[in-house]
């Protein structure tokens, strides 16, 4: 068994409904990202890869585009911006094409903080 990875960067603006920050929070601000991508399965024994990274690029065009330069509360179905929610909406994005989807894990590397999300029971199940 292997895992590969591929990560992208995003940037996107927000609000944030806390106690904490509450006034810097709830005005529009915004934030890079990075995600990264984990996908787990053996080697094609043709191939040698697990996935072709250009296929595995490809794959995250779209979800890429969907976030990039966005107001992230207005995404159908992500909810309040957050780490948590984006690595959720990410994968949820991705599992329909991406066999052996094992983990997606969002970065804030400024804030040196990140969410790492391995799917719901049954989700990495294909």
């Amino acid at each position: 068994m292997m895992e590969i990875t591929k990560s992208f960067g995003f940037d996107a603006a927000h609000t944030l409904q806390r106690e904490i920050d509450a006034d810097s929070s709830r005005r529009i601000h915004g934030h890079s990202y990075r995600a990264e991508i984990a996908l787990r399965g053996r080697r094609d024994p043709e191939t040698g890869m697990v996935m072709d990274m250009g296929q595995f690029e490809r794959l995250l065009e779209a979800t890429r585009d969907g976030l990039d330069h966005r107001f992230l509360d207005d995404i159908d179905g992500l909810g309040p911006g957050t780490l948590e929610n984006l690595a959720t909406w990410i994968w949820h994005q991705l599992e329909p094409d991406c066999v052996g989807l094992a983990r997606v894990t969002v970065y804030r590397d400024s804030a040196f903080e990140s969410c790492s999300y391995w799917g719901e029971t049954g989700d990495a199940q294909r």
